[in-house]
């Protein structure tokens, strides 16, 4: 690992843009690789064994680029993944998942407090939130849900149509949901929506986006390790889809904030 190389960051599609956004913010000095595995999104509804072997497929690719740090940008292959990918890329590079930042944050901030939890099946049905956290002994009452259709309308471009907002409303108006202090968005095309989420419950719960607590857990772990960039520089930002559309490219827009140009990189051919 030298510190002049790029950071790497997957999912399945462009959700993981919002992490990379974050992490461009926060650390603007480093290159940025990102790949996103279109042609099998989304993951919330694959078997375990099948997120395993797309993502160890995505991080030799990563590896190839010679990535001095790996982010697993996607909570269903953070929750089916992550330790076969850290045990898998050994001392080569240092990997950061979505899920254990976040399970940190809450057990600083919600002790003794009920949290809300909505990703997709794959992280829900894991129920590796509700582990962690109860491993930390801090008294939080968990409230997990899956909502596997928010993420493929997101994908469709569905994000503040008044369809969306009603699909929330039937999903969080559940007995589970009263009284939540906090809402973990516990999937990375979320942050698009965390408005529409965050007026359903008229401001009166913390919504929890995880990209920004990622980004500084990425910037905690290159200081500790000593790969972070110090050099005044505006680092370089590439992106490759395992599946190529236009109408994809144009969608990035909303999650990245800017256009991206997406480059094909056909890993399963």
């Amino acid at each position: 690992m030298q510190t002049n190389t790029p950071i790497g960051i997957f999912d399945s599609g462009i959700g993981g843009l919002t992490v990379t956004r974050a992490i461009r913010r926060l650390l603007p000095q480093e290159d940025i690789i990102y790949f996103g595995d279109t042609a099998h999104m989304p993951y919330g509804d694959k078997s375990t064994e099948a997120i395993q072997a797309y993502s160890i497929k995505i991080v030799n690719f990563l590896l190839s680029q010679q990535c001095k740090a790996i982010v697993i940008a996607c909570n269903s292959a953070s929750s089916a993944a992550y330790k076969l990918i850290r045990e898998y890329v050994g001392n080569r590079a240092l990997v950061v998942n979505v899920i254990d930042p976040m399970v940190e944050y809450v057990a600083e901030r919600y002790a003794g407090q009920k949290v809300g939890l909505i990703g997709t099946k794959q992280t829900v049905r894991s129920n590796v939130y509700k582990k962690k956290i109860d491993d930390m002994r801090r008294g939080i009452q968990l409230q997990a849900m899956a909502t596997p259709l928010l993420a493929p309308m997101i994908e469709e471009g569905y994000a503040g149509h008044p369809i969306m907002a009603q699909v929330i409303r039937d999903y969080l108006n559940k007995a589970a949901f009263d009284d939540i202090q906090a809402l973990i968005l516990g999937c990375t095309h979320y942050p698009l929506i965390k408005d529409m989420v965050d007026d359903y419950f008229g401001g009166k719960v913390d919504i929890l986006d995880s990209s920004e607590i990622v980004a500084q857990a990425v910037e905690s772990k290159l200081c500790r390790f000593e790969l972070k960039r110090e050099d005044n520089r505006q680092g370089n930002a590439q992106f490759f889809v395992s599946d190529y559309t236009p109408a994809f490219e144009e969608m990035t827009g909303l999650f990245f904030g800017e256009h991206a140009k997406l480059t094909l990189y056909p890993l399963w051919e």
